[in-house]
């Protein structure tokens, strides 16, 4: 575990940011972007939790091994997550071909 002792400013800093980026979402929410809904929306979630787990989670600080694993462990969420939405991508093919 990590010694470091990680001020209580750099902990509020980072919860105004939470909180700023989160009022982003609400006011994005409100608007049409077309099809740049999602990508905004996805583009403030993983920004908010990479800042969750860089320093609530004290990865930030840890030793190589733990900034690894939990590199690989976004990873394998993001080819987990590209699985599933090729396969509910692809479920309206079938309905067209069994026509």
């Amino acid at each position: 575990m990590s010694e470091h002792i990680v001020p209580i400013r750099i902990y509020l800093i980072v919860f105004a940011v939470l909180m700023g980026l989160t009022a982003v979402t609400i006011f994005i929410s409100y608007h049409d972007l077309g099809p740049l809904n999602n990508v905004v929306a996805l583009t403030i979630a993983v920004t908010k939790a990479t800042l969750v787990i860089l320093y609530f989670m004290h990865v930030r600080y840890s030793p190589s091994l733990t900034k690894l694993v939990a590199a690989g462990s976004f990873l394998w969420l993001v080819i987990l997550l590209s699985l599933t939405m090729t396969d509910y991508i692809s479920r309206g093919w079938l309905s067209f071909a069994v026509k």
